[in-house]
């Protein structure tokens, strides 16, 4: 097996050290557990007119480096623009010291949702990866991108891509902290909960937590003002049973700022569920998605925002917030990645009953 080093750009170097902490301590990465820790082998400089240089501190020659970054709110406080210029700047340092093999690990990518064209703009996405990728990143993992189509953008010639399906992690856990065994599942989550998705275009999120605990659909059909910015016209609920007396779990891949769940929201407690709940795997929230969120439980419409740690959590705590960590999750995929062992484990469907009965999934 080639040699491997994890190390990071300043904007994760707390969860790579993390990452690192949880294959130093686990049997299952026993031949690469030794020498993997290069966390802070990355050095950034600043020139006075605001130019950067990235530095390697020691040799990566001939192995395989795993460079984790986020691009979005993160724990050293850089801006988006600065943590894209990071990256690319290292990759092309981890490059030039002759790496034999470039893995991008980037939890959440910030710019997913520019995947297509509209009129004359351009597609952020496709200039991220043709840029890590033209600058020698070999493979590309993340979690739960935006789009499945987003994928094809890559060349899998050139670049291999994983996109892993943290929404499991979610899903695992409502199994962990709120269920726990069989009778719970089939006697008070199956007939008295429902997983509703944000709009149309979310159905197959929401549908993948309705059919791994059984429990049913709703739908909600959003119209958009595109005339104005992240402004909804209407919301129709589309639900094949009452849901007074429910408990609601709203399913999105992520919260940015808050506008669809606090209409959404706005609309389901109308129909007298006993308590509405958020699942999303990206804690974006930017402004002003912190006041919407917390005004909302203030207001008593919203109990629990349950999402990874994808993105930084920086921000002053919010009420009912449940932090799922993704550590384990990150260290699992290098250990595919690096055993050149199947992921088909990490990517099947979630079934909560299987997971409860001891077949353990992640």
């Amino acid at each position: 097996m080639q040699e491997l080093v994890i190390t990071a750009t300043r904007s994760m170097r707390e969860y790579a050290a993390h990452v690192v902490d949880e294959i130093a301590k686990s049997p299952d990465f026993g031949p690469f557990a030794e020498g993997v820790d290069g966390v802070g082998i990355l050095n950034t400089s600043r020139f006075a007119d605001g130019e950067m240089e990235v530095a390697v501190s020691s040799s990566v020659r001939g192995k395989d480096v795993v460079l984790f970054t986020s691009c979005a709110r993160n724990e050293a406080g850089i801006s988006v623009l600065e943590s894209k210029v990071e990256l690319y700047h290292a990759v092309d340092a981890l490059k030039r010291c002759q790496a034999r093999r470039i893995i991008v690990f980037e939890p959440f990518v910030s710019c997913s949702r520019s995947d297509r064209t509209s009129g004359r703009s351009s597609v952020g996405l496709w200039v991220h990866f043709k840029t890590l990728i033209s600058l020698g990143t070999q493979h590309i993992v993340t979690y739960q991108l935006h789009s499945d189509k987003s994928k094809s953008i890559v060349d899998p010639t050139v670049c291999a891509v994983d996109d892993i399906p943290a929404l499991n992690l979610l899903k695992q856990h409502l199994c962990d902290a709120y269920i726990q065994d069989i009778e719970t599942l089939e006697k008070i989550v199956r007939p008295n909960w429902a997983f509703c998705s944000v709009d149309a275009g979310g159905e197959k999120l929401a549908r993948g937590f309705a059919n791994a605990f059984g429990a049913p659909l709703v739908v909600a059909h959003k119209q958009r003002d595109y005339a104005k910015v992240n402004t909804i016209e209407s919301i129709n609920i589309l639900s094949a049973e009452p849901l007074e007396g429910k408990v609601l779990w709203i399913v999105d891949d992520m919260v940015d700022t808050g506008g669809t769940v606090e209409s959404l929201i706005r609309v389901l407690a109308g129909l007298k569920p006993a308590e509405i709940n958020i699942l999303a795997v990206h804690p974006v929230f930017s402004p002003p998605a912190p006041q919407r969120l917390n005004r909302l439980a203030e207001e008593g419409l919203l109990r629990r925002i349950m999402v990874s740690d994808t993105v930084s959590s920086t921000l002053d705590p919010l009420p009912g917030l449940e932090m799922v960590s993704s550590v384990g999750l990150s260290a699992k995929v290098i250990n595919a990645i690096c055993m050149h062992t199947s992921m088909q484990k990490l990517l099947r469907v979630f079934d909560a009953e299987l997971y409860l009965r001891g077949l353990k999934h992640l």
